[in-house]
């Protein structure tokens, strides 16, 4: 009884705070609310910074668990769905309608999905955060924990201003169907993280009393997903393929448009394959790639994101693809440029795959989130190429992250938004994208790189 007054009255006495208290370098702060014990504890990597109770969705209205940003902020936002009901201080995370925001908070769920704070310290939160500060929701309590790996990124130096190379236009970013190798000269600039887009970036749909902050895309932190290759990459290196012997795709946007279709059609009268069925099926593959003389693709993809915008995505390699990856955030801080250093902490959450999920993936081990270094067994299963990290090293900032799921983006990951990931089963597995012949919500920046490298794990 003692030790429930003790952390009642630490939880209320933290929402008297003043901002002062809170941590310097807001980019690393990291939010974890836990659903079990209706609580809120905000951590500047193993410290902790504040703390405070919650009231998270009741019955019928469940706030939902996984990992997330802080999309949009609002001093005062009345709901769209609830009688206009008002929610002073709301930090969105995520564009469905969930937010942080104050409210009454008894001690218990009563919320209809939101996260409620008590008055002084919604004030304070709100302060404290900035855009793209990641929320973690849980059932019970967890805890970034220090982690050292060496697959791990390490910050460094940016390449010298100026020029490498005669600033030599690119040739087209499709694969050729010649089969020797091709040389291009290519004009790096400072920090080749930077993209410079050919269609001007799009305003993210945020709704009008929505505040957005401005951050510097040259210094705002990396969102990094690592995760399994969709039906999306499946399709891209099978319209690539498809182009090398001859049929024409259109294009490998991982779109099945009608080019496309027509192409994979043709190759499979041409191998005599069904013509019922999957339009992508595993007798497909293993003949396209056959025909192509090409290994298998990896199993792995890595995506990332600055400030809210997709900058570009490659295939990595995943040792024993049978076992899941679990579900994991790793964030970096005390990131030193001139040192080279950094430091890492990861969280573990349990995340229960839906069975047609695993079947899909060829998942049969599940992965175990209470094994001690969980995370830290997930990253030495994974192989990314040297040209990718390179590039992620030169661009990484403090609160750089890297997510590590099964499940892929998801319905929740879209335009305006880091790499959501929702877990506890309440995936929809059929609102995970599938082969289609229109575009999906989350891909429709065209303008993003990607890279190809077949014959990884």
């Amino acid at each position: 009884m003692l030790r429930r007054l003790v952390f009642g009255f630490s939880l209320l006495s933290a929402t008297m705070l003043s901002p002062a208290a809170f941590a310097d370098n807001s980019r690393a702060l990291q939010i974890i609310v836990s659903k079990e014990k209706q609580s809120l504890v905000v951590y500047d990597g193993e410290t902790v910074v504040a703390t405070s109770k919650v009231s998270t969705g009741k019955s019928g209205h469940t706030t939902p668990g996984g990992i997330f940003s802080i999309l949009g902020k609002a001093k005062y936002h009345e709901s769209n769905i609830y009688s206009n009901a008002p929610m002073p201080f709301m930090q969105r995370l995520t564009w469905s309608g969930i937010a942080l925001h104050e409210g009454v908070v008894p001690n218990y769920p009563a919320s209809h999905g939101c996260i409620r704070l008590p008055k002084a310290f919604a004030t304070s939160l709100y302060q404290m955060t900035h855009t793209g500060a990641h929320v973690i929701v849980t059932d019970g309590l967890v805890v970034p924990e220090r982690i050292d790996d060496v697959v791990l990124f390490t910050p460094h130096k940016p390449l010298p201003a100026g020029p490498l190379l005669p600033d030599t236009n690119l040739r087209t970013s499709s694969i050729s169907r010649a089969k020797k190798p091709v040389e291009v000269a290519m004009n790096v600039p400072a920090n080749p993280a930077v993209i410079h887009d050919s269609d001007p970036a799009q305003p993210m749909a945020m709704e009008d009393d929505t505040e957005t902050v401005e951050v510097d895309r040259n210094t705002a932190p990396l969102r990094i997903l690592i995760t399994r290759r969709s039906d999306r990459e499946t399709l891209m290196d099978a319209q690539v393929l498809l182009e090398e012997l001859g049929f024409d795709t259109g294009g490998s946007d991982g779109f099945a448009g009608p080019m496309t279709r027509d192409a994979i059609a043709g190759f499979k009268r041409w191998k005599n394959l069904p013509m019922k069925g999957p339009m992508i099926s595993a007798k497909f593959i293993e003949a396209l790639y056959a025909s192509a003389d090409k290994p298998r693709p990896p199993a792995g993809q890595i995506m990332v994101r600055q400030n809210f915008k997709p900058m570009f995505e490659a295939p990595v390699g995943i040792k024993n693809p049978e076992v899941a990856l679990g579900t994991h955030l790793i964030t970096a801080d005390k990131v030193d440029r001139d040192a080279e250093t950094a430091e890492w902490h990861a969280i573990t959450l349990p995340n229960r795959l839906p069975a047609a999920m695993m079947q899909r993936l060829r998942i049969t081990v599940e992965n175990e989130p209470t094994v001690t270094d969980s995370a830290k067994a997930a990253l030495d299963r994974i192989e990314i190429p040297a040209e990718i990290r390179d590039r992620i090293e030169v661009a990484m900032t403090d609160g750089t992250s890297i997510t590590i799921n099964d499940q892929g983006t998801g319905h929740e990951t879209g335009s305006g938004t880091d790499f959501i990931t929702v877990t506890g089963g309440q995936i929809d597995d059929a609102s995970v994208q599938q082969v289609s012949d229109k575009p999906a919500r989350q891909s429709t920046d065209r303008s993003i790189t990607r890279y190809r490298a077949i014959g990884l794990y």
